[in-house]
This record gives structure tokens, C-alpha cells and sequence, in this order.
């Protein structure tokens, strides 16, 4: 580990490979899950957390840390990548194309612990909350965004962000309380 930890966005920032590789590690398995929560295909979201980090490497340089946060840029690079393949289910050849790579084959083990990394039951119970609160909630605890960060997207302070995880959080305790 680094004796003096950098910010995501002077990794991203730095010119070096291990830069960028510092921050792929930092982010790897949150992206994996994230497209796995979102696409319920292991294999399909390591495609596109993959297509996701090439395309980061490739546009690092136009990355601005007086933008925002690093993490914040690479999500939005995410959702990209994720709106392309539901609009046109490609993302599997044309990562791989991009990359000169064949299809990694994954094995059962392998797709166990990315479908691990979702959440897929705490993912359909958040389904049954407010919009505001669902947001907040998938945000923090599903996707483990921090507070700040989450604040500065929805363009709110930091006490509404907490206060709708804190009221969603209850609202789930109680409905999970309520099952047979």
C-alpha cells in the first residue's frame, strides 16, 4: 500500500502506467458491480468494465480534476458504455476488438463472486422505496459511493444525501421486519 495514499485524481492525472493502474485497482471490483446490478450478466460486465477502463486510459488526458471527482468521471464514462450496449448489444465484440482481445471465458467461480459483488437481493428491495431515497440508498450502499460525492451529483448537501440513506435504510428495516 502507498505509505502516503494519492487521490484518485492525481492518479488519474500522472502520466505513468502505475498511475493508472493504482486507480484501476481502486476501482476495479465497484465497477464490476456496479454493471452486474445493473445488467444481471457476470460475463457482460466484465466486458464492460473493461470497455469502461480502456476508454478511461485512452481519455485520461482530458480528465480535469477542477470538473469533478475522478471517480465521478469514470461512472459517467460507465454509464455510457452501459447505455451503448442495452441500445445496442455490442459492447462484448467491440470491447474486445478495441482491446485486440479474445473473450475471457469465465469460470463458475468466477461468475459467483461478481454476482456476489451485486447485491442482487438488496438491489430488488431497494426497487420498493421513494425515488429520492432508492438514489440515495443505491448510491451509498449498493454502488459505496461517499456521501460528498453522492451530494455534489444530485446537487444537494450532504445532511439531505445522509438523511434519505438514514429514512431508506428504515424504510427497508421495516419492510424486511414485516416478511413472513
Amino acid at each position: 500500500m502507498d505509505p502516503e495514499p494519492r487521490s484518485d485524481e492525481d492518479l488519474l492525472s500522472a502520466p505513468d502506467g502505475a498511475s493508472f493502474e493504482l486507480f484501476y485497482r481502486r476501482h476495479a471490483e465497484r465497477m464490476l458491480g456496479y454493471f452486474v446490478r445493473r445488467t444481471r450478466d457476470a460475463e457482460l460486465a466484465a466486458d464492460l468494465t473493461a470497455e469502461t477502463f480502456a476508454a478511461a486510459l485512452a481519455s485520461r488526458r482530458r480528465y480535469r480534476a477542477d470538473m469533478g471527482y475522478a471517480s465521478t468521471w469514470l461512472f459517467g464514462i460507465a454509464s455510457k458504455k452501459l447505455i451503448d450496449a442495452q441500445r445496442r448489444g455490442y459492447a462484448e465484440r467491440r470491447a474486445r476488438r478495441r482491446l485486440g482481445m479474445e473473450r475471457l471465458e469465465l469460470t463458475d467461480d468466477d461468475i459467483a463472486r461478481i454476482e456476489s459483488l451485486a447485491g442482487i437481493e438488496a438491489g430488488n428491495l431497494i426497487e420498493v422505496l421513494v425515488p429520492d431515497q432508492r438514489v440515495a440508498v443505491q448510491a451509498h450502499v449498493v454502488d459505496e459511493r461517499e456521501y460528498a460525492e453522492i451530494a455534489h451529483d444530485l446537487n444537494v448537501s450532504e445532511a439531505v444525501v445522509r438523511k434519505r440513506v438514514s429514512r431508506g435504510l428504515a424504510a427497508l428495516r421495516d419492510r424486511i421486519g414485516s416478511r413472513p
